[in-house]
């Protein structure tokens, strides 16, 4: 010891020996004051203080001592004989920081004068390593926590030793359920049985199905239930050892979205087909129920004027198909105009209530006071009306019919999951039966038009079709919820109007006599029995007629003197020109001249231009109805 050391003791000389000892260790005692007694050689290489420079120095002052607790505390402590470790911070004498595990004891806790052995080690690179592990690890977590792709890890065993929350949001289980259990937990069969075998196969052949490939599979919740789920495993050795990295991607919204695409694609092309077939089935029907009117007059037998008649039943019967098909097709021309939903269906309940029967109980809840979309009533009452009947139907023994009305939004998420329906406010009709339900090969294809399960000459099988396509000409949409011995439960979204005004019904057409006119006409038609019908109709009553076979031949007459008070043309017509495109040009050559348009039906964008009231007729049509009009529009 230097001449300048603490005089011995009895302890003094056995703390001389401990520090002889351990001289080569980064060894300090100091007293209660914290002034040092002994500095060993270790401590000079670690701290760069000689043993003269370091002796009678206060430590806490000479190494700067940072510590998680105050000193003082930690003093109290190990004099009263508890040990104290842990991590503080001293500074070299060039001044850099080191992080230091120290450890201190009292020795010699009885004497008046005890003593502090106090162990050094210096950890700043191991801190160093530890923390920036730490950090990685974080970052890696927040990685695994922000991506939407589940993570699971397993060892060549197949046992889970890492699970993702996102994995635990996706399969409902904790990870502390999980880690340490087979995977195969996650798996429904076949796959369940095949994977330890397919581990072992691949451990001693080396050949992937799945490893570095990926494909899509099957997953099994805690619940139970099955979703599909794309799979991506990486493989990748630690401690030579095998682990296998999972990624998994629930596929359930994108099998969904998918799906509704088909089923929308498949539906229009059904649409078109059927929307085409009414077409020209309404021009069959208006040469049949005209040439039935011509003869009308000319059958003075009462037996020949009842099959007349008849015959003329079977030809609105048929109208009233192809008037389905249109809707399912969304090619009906509609007349939409602003209604309360709310109040339409509180008008039109009590029939319903005597379509059902007294084994039914009709229930309505409208709840809000905003209700009002542009829809066309009657349309809307039909569909309501087939509804009713399809729920009287599912529940032959009775039960509980329920039309809950409300204005609900939909957010952008949930218009993702439908390809064709937009965000926004909508009109909700709830339609729910407590019949027996469907079963899901019925559910799938409960819009399609002719599909019934009805028995052979029960029904069309066109009353579900046409509810859907007359709401999806709308911009609406129909969902359909349903399970066997529950009931059925039929929504329809209306798009929401903001306006609580209700425009007017328009007037009912008149049911007298069709009045008679001497103004000479333009008929467009490219039909030709069609066209014949309709000239046979206008010249008995009073008209007189000029004839065009398409829209050029039309603009050729138009552009003559001849006298011409209306132009009365198909919409859809060869030639590449449309009615309303003649009709545009038309006006153009003889301002203030009068249109009636007619169609079997209208494609999607004619039926939502503005056509001026009383300016459209429908095919099929009646003398009467088509007299009627004229005059509308004439006088």
């Amino acid at each position: 010891m230097p001449d300048d050391a603490i005089v011995p003791s009895a302890s003094a000389q056995d703390l001389d020996v401990i520090a002889r000892v351990f001289d080569d260790t980064n060894v300090i005692i100091h007293g209660v004051d914290g002034v040092i007694s002994h500095w060993t050689s270790g401590c000079e290489r670690l701290y760069g203080w000689k043993r003269i420079e370091a002796l009678g120095k206060v430590v806490h002052t000479l190494l700067r001592t940072k510590s998680p607790r105050p000193i003082e505390d930690i003093r109290k402590e190990v004099y009263t004989g508890i040990t104290w470790e842990g991590d503080i911070i001293h500074y070299h004498k060039d001044g850099h920081p080191m992080t230091i595990a120290t450890r201190w004891v009292v020795f010699d806790a009885l004497s008046p004068t005890p003593a502090v052995i106090q162990t050094n080690t210096d950890v700043s690179e191991t801190r160093k390593i530890q923390d920036d592990l730490a950090e990685r690890e974080a970052h890696l977590t927040s990685i695994l926590a922000t991506v939407p792709d589940s993570m699971v890890v397993i060892d060549e065993a197949g046992s889970v030793t890492s699970f993702s929350s996102a994995a635990e949001k996706l399969f409902g289980y904790s990870s502390r359920e999980v880690i340490g259990r087979n995977v195969r937990m996650l798996m429904p069969s076949p796959y369940r049985d095949e994977h330890d075998r397919y581990i072992a196969d691949y451990l001693r052949t080396g050949s992937a199905k799945i490893i570095g490939l990926g494909r899509v599979v099957k997953g099994r919740r805690k619940d139970g239930s099955i979703f599909p789920m794309e799979l991506s495993v990486g493989e990748a050795v630690a401690n030579q050892r095998r682990i296998f990295t999972g990624f998994i991607r629930d596929l359930t919204s994108r099998q969904r979205i998918e799906e509704e695409l088909r089923q929308s694609q498949k539906m229009e092309a059904v649409g078109q087909l059927t929307g085409g077939l009414a077409h020209d089935f309404n021009n069959l029907l208006i040469v049949i129920s005209g040439n039935l009117e011509m003869l009308e007059p000319l059958l003075a037998d009462d037996e020949q004027r009842e099959l007349l008649r008849e015959a003329q039943e079977a030809a609105d019967d048929g109208a009233k198909l192809t008037a389905q098909l249109l809707a399912f097709g969304r090619r009906q021309p509609l007349k939409p105009e602003i209604v309360d939903v709310g109040s339409l269906v509180s008008g039109f309940s009590e029939l319903l209530r005597r379509t059902l029967g007294e084994t039914i109980e009709l229930r309505t809840s409208i709840r809000g006071s905003t209700h009002t979309a542009l829809v066309d009533k009657s349309q809307l009452q039909s569909a309501l009306l087939n509804l009713a009947l399809n729920a009287r139907d599912a529940m032959p023994t009775g039960g509980s019919l329920t039309l809950d009305i409300s204005r609900v939004q939909l957010d952008t998420d949930y218009a993702e999951m439908y390809p064709e329906l937009r965000p926004g406010d909508y009109i909700l009709i709830a339609v729910t039966d407590t019949g027996k339900g469907m079963p899901e090969a019925v559910k799938a294809r409960a819009f399609e038009p002719f599909f019934t399960t009805k028995g052979v000459g029960v029904g069309t099988g066109l009353g579900l079709s046409m509810v859907y396509g007359f709401v999806k000409q709308l911009g609406g949409h129909v969902q359909l919820y349903s399970e066997l011995d529950k009931g059925t439960t039929i929504r329809i979204f209306l798009p929401a109007v903001g306006s609580a005004g209700v425009q007017a019904s328009r007037t009912t057409l008149s049911a007298e006599d069709a009045p008679r006119g001497t103004e000479r006409i333009l008929v467009v038609e490219d039909d030709g029995r069609v066209r014949r019908v309709v000239v046979a109709r206008l010249t008995k009553a009073g008209y007189s007629v000029l004839e065009s076979v398409d829209a050029a031949s039309a603009l050729e007459l138009l552009s003559t003197s001849e006298p011409i008070d209306l132009l009365f043309t198909d919409i859809v017509m060869p030639g590449g020109m449309t009615g309303d495109e003649l009709a545009s040009r038309a006006v153009l050559l003889r301002p203030g001249l009068k249109v009636l348009f007619t169609s079997g039906y209208a494609e999607p964008d004619i039926a939502n231009k503005s056509l001026r009231a009383g300016s459209w007729l429908k095919k099929p049509y009646t003398a009467q109805e088509l007299s009627i009009r004229l005059r509308q529009l004439l006088d």
